[in-house]
């Protein structure tokens, strides 16, 4: 890490101990999100890191982001992802947007003061996306949405969402994107999800139901909806790849620290041969997984991303912390087992990054395909 990382690293790190542990677990037990901690984090310029200065942001690249998002996901998964996803937004407005979406939409996001959500899975187009069945049709002024979308990370705390709808024929061609406020009329919201993790992010379906949405919030012209989502997918399997980071460097720190504390037959367990040889395998897919996050997020930074490392990043280091956090509680026992150490959330809180973003089993299925391209030329 550069010195600014180190120091963005510290700052995030106090910030985490002193605003998001203490309450960590009763917070995920009761699913309270606490939005004043993502308005201190925007007050911080933790919110909108990757954008320009002159929409708010800070201008910074995504090896800076994916440092401060590694330590966030330290306390709390939950709140990194919901960092993460609204940076995402304010990316899609930014790189795809025109100049007043920009200044209308940019300022609030990237101070933490709102929040973003994306919204592109359906109930029946998950990984298959270009299959989505929401529809917008063209009146005059604007659109009249009718759909849902489902498993919309931060749905009903949001403002903005960013939504694909079928303005066209079958197929990715007939996808448009939409920038729809959270006071649109006709605009709702199902119940809150149950969740196995990430309880503390709020999940809902997102219901349009002759939602009016005008002209100016179409983004670029209608048919681009799918290149706009795509634009976004580079950044955000990184981003959740250096969540995953994340993760797994807690619950290795927290394996360690109790197999040191912990006696069985007059030693400390980590004497163990057996478990010695699980913390250096969990210490070196972990670094493993750094190092592919941290070279995927220097390439978006120079302008030449590699979308098949992006996809390498966030398979591998999500598939690692699912590993790792599951070794942790075994580390740990039947105490591991219970709420009473940080490593059962963390366990949780894993299994959903292998899915988000593409599941992995199409993370497989994009390097294959840039495999075949390479080889056939």
């Amino acid at each position: 890490m550069n010195e600014l990382q180190k120091e963005l690293q510290v700052q995030l790190e106090k910030f985490r101990l002193d605003k998001i542990e203490p309450t960590a677990e009763h917070d995920d037990a009761n699913a309270s999100f606490k939005k004043e901690i993502f308005n201190e984090l925007g007050a911080l310029g933790f919110c909108g890191m990757t954008i320009k200065e002159e929409f708010g942001g800070a201008g910074l690249g995504y090896s800076d982001f994916c440092v401060a998002l590694q330590e966030i996901a330290k306390s709390s998964v939950s709140y990194a992802v919901t960092v993460s996803v609204s940076t995402m937004v304010q990316g899609i407005i930014e790189r795809f947007g025109n100049e007043e979406q920009k200044k209308k939409y940019l300022p609030e996001l990237t101070s933490g003061k709102e929040i973003g959500a994306f919204c592109l899975s359906e109930s029946g187009s998950g990984s298959d996306a270009k299959a989505l069945k929401t529809t917008a049709k063209k009146v005059d002024g604007g659109y009249i949405l009718n759909g849902s979308k489902m498993w919309i990370t931060s749905a009903g705390i949001a403002k903005t969402y960013i939504v694909m709808a079928r303005t066209g024929a079958t197929g990715s061609a007939g996808v448009s994107a939409f920038i729809v406020e959270d006071s649109s009329e006709g605009l709702t919201f199902g119940k809150k999800e149950k969740k196995m993790g990430w309880k503390v992010s709020p999940t809902r379906e997102v219901l349009f139901h002759n939602c009016f949405v005008p002209s100016e919030n179409l983004i670029k012209e209608e048919g681009q909806g799918f290149k706009v989502a795509l634009g976004g997918l580079d950044a955000g399997r990184v981003t959740i790849g250096a969540i995953a980071v994340g993760l797994s460097e807690r619950a290795l720190d927290e394996s360690v620290k109790y197999s040191l504390g912990r006696s069985q037959f007059n030693q400390p367990i980590f004497d163990f041969q057996g478990l010695q040889f699980m913390m250096a395998d969990m210490a070196t897919e972990l670094e493993a997984s750094r190092f592919l996050v941290s070279k995927a997020a220097e390439l978006l930074d120079s302008g030449a991303p590699d979308s098949k490392l992006c996809s390498m990043a966030k398979l591998k280091a999500t598939d690692v912390v699912m590993k790792i956090t599951t070794d942790a509680v075994q580390i740990h026992g039947g105490a591991g087992y219970t709420s009473e150490y940080p490593v059962e959330r963390m366990m949780r809180d894993a299994k959903v990054l292998q899915i988000v973003e593409g599941t992995n089993q199409i993370q497989r299925v994009v390097i294959a395909r840039h495999l075949k391209k390479q080889y056939q030329g």
